[in-house]
């Protein structure tokens, strides 16, 4: 072989091995991103091999001066190129570290803004519970493969994504997830019409619809080669950085892929979403927008890992390093999970805020648009959120239910947990209703009475089932007694006319206590079959 065919045979066969590396793993050309300075030391480490075989060969030794006896060589000036890698990951490391939140807290604390007056009563409208989020996730999936099994002529060529993206879609909450293609033979026989269908489950009646398309969706996580939607992504943005990609829908009902932007600080270090790519899965075309720009349909630009994340930076770094670390003076952490809810128009994350002990208690509550990253604290001292599961699972510890994350709810002008509790099939059984400030509040129902009814059940307030205006009138009491259920006192009276009424304690804690028989009390009530459940009692 010629001396010249060598002398380019390993850079030749270096930018082969690295155009293989990046069309396989689609690095980010970015300083910023961790992948680009992992793909510089695949490459750079292939040269230094071939580089180290190479003076391994009898003519490099004797190029290279090799004195046998005492096995020491003077290596040639070239090879000295490659005492540069460890010094690039000296200055890596170096440059993050003044990057960390060890000198940089301060910034890190302040990566969201948290507004810290908000009024839970007037920022979070009374219940709707006809526009609850009751299923969760793990019941939505459930539902999306029930509609996929009735589809025989899809459930062969493709499966069911777990994405699964809560949205608001025409004021209703609906999670939307995209069909995959089940495999590369599945994908050859499909890829030229695309994925011609997604699931949309209403996460308030369970509705489940698989929507057909006239056109199929060819640009897919699960596609290959030039379809697939990383590298259609890699190609379209070679600098970008990428965020977790999410499937929403605009009004109109088409799809599309809504892929955040990230810039980081040093490498890897202090994420910030810097806009979004919207992707038309059918086409192809994308656009990129700013975050104030984003259409307003979108519903998720920020991930909820990302706004957790920055959320326990904020809490954690308010006063400093150090102090996050040792004196740990007013120092707060987000709870373990979190829920969605649904907030003008848009998707909010809610979840508590605990002290750095972690104990079974919330000092508040964060709620935060997914949209903007506008973020409010509300102060309300109470249970954490595993802690109300715990309770409404010891309600009925008998029957071993699991207790999904608590849905955060403003009933009756106060801030409480709605907890649902499932059998091992993923069916819901019972309702429980915790309040926030007092978790031994509790009261469990039977799922098959209706959400309403369960409500109606733990305040003891029949004007939320109500059908009509709840009545009015005067009555004088002849008996009065108490009775304790599910951990909440009811009082039954009986008229002078021989009617039956019932109230709970909480319709007016500070009369009921003192009532005797003779007096006279004005009521608004509604009848419940043989028993009147009073509603308000005026003063």
């Amino acid at each position: 072989m010629k001396k010249e065919t060598i002398k380019w045979l390993r850079p030749l066969a270096t930018i082969v091995v690295m155009i293989i590396v990046y069309f396989a793993f689609l690095p980010a050309l970015n300083l910023g991103s961790p992948g680009f300075w992992l793909f510089l030391f695949i490459g750079a480490s292939f040269y230094l091999l071939t580089g180290v075989l190479n003076l391994l060969d009898p003519r490099s030794i004797i190029k290279n001066h090799v004195d046998l006896s005492t096995m020491q060589f003077k290596m040639d000036r070239k090879y000295y190129i490659y005492f540069l890698i460890p010094l690039v990951l000296l200055g890596i490391l170096t440059v993050n570290l003044f990057c960390s939140p060890v000198f940089q807290a301060k910034r890190y604390a302040k990566r969201i803004d948290v507004k810290k007056d908000g009024n839970f009563t007037k920022d979070v409208k009374a219940v709707d519970f006809k526009s609850l989020p009751l299923l969760d996730k793990d019941s939505s999936q459930k539902l999306g493969d029930r509609v996929m099994g009735q589809m025989p002529e899809f459930v062969s060529q493709f499966y069911v994504s777990d994405l699964y993206t809560q949205i608001n879609y025409h004021n209703e909450i609906v999670r939307v997830t995209p069909l995959e293609y089940n495999d590369f033979i599945k994908y050859i026989a499909n890829y030229k019409e695309g994925v011609k269908a997604y699931i949309t489950v209403n996460s308030v009646t369970g509705d489940s619809k698989l929507v057909k398309l006239d056109q199929g969706m060819k640009y897919m996580p699960s596609a290959y080669f030039q379809y697939n939607l990383y590298r259609k992504l890699r190609f379209d943005y070679p600098t970008e950085i990428f965020d977790q990609e999410n499937f929403e829908l605009d009004e109109k009902g088409n799809p599309y892929w809504v892929v955040p932007t990230v810039k980081y600080m040093g490498v890897g270090m202090k994420k910030e979403i810097t806009g979004v790519v919207i992707l038309d899965p059918v086409t192809g075309k994308s656009k990129k927008y700013k975050v104030k720009d984003v259409p307003t349909w979108v519903d998720h630009v920020y991930s909820a890992d990302l706004i957790i994340e920055q959320l326990d930076n904020w809490g954690e770094y308010q006063k400093g390093f150090l102090n996050s670390v040792f004196g740990q003076k007013g120092v707060v952490v987000t709870t373990e999970g979190y829920n969605y809810t649904i907030m003008n128009d848009d998707v909010y994350l809610y979840t508590g805020v605990t002290s750095v002990a972690k104990d079974s208690s919330n000092i508040g509550f964060i709620l935060s648009n997914m949209r903007t990253k506008e973020t409010v604290f509300y102060k309300a001292p109470g249970a954490s959120e595993y802690s109300a599961m715990a309770s409404a699972k010891g309600q009925v510890q008998q029957m071993k239910y699991k207790a999904t994350f608590p849905l955060l709810i403003n009933l009756n002008n106060r801030p409480t947990y709605l907890v649902s509790l499932k059998d091992n099939a993923g069916l819901v059984k019972m309702y429980a209703f915790v309040d926030v400030s007092d978790y031994q509040k509790v009261v469990v129902t039977d799922s098959s009475k209706g959400i309403e009814a369960a409500a109606q059940n733990y305040l003891g307030d029949a004007e939320i089932a109500t059908d009509g205006k709840p009545k009015e009138k005067e009555i004088t009491i002849d008996q009065i007694t108490t009775v304790m259920m599910g951990g909440n006192t009811y009082y039954y009276i009986i008229d002078t006319d021989d009617k039956r009424y019932r109230v709970s304690i909480k319709v007016s804690e500070r009369t009921l206590p003192f009532l005797e028989s003779d007096d006279t009390i004005s009521i608004k009530y509604k009848v419940e079959d043989d028993v009147t459940e009073i509603i308000a009692i005026k003063d």
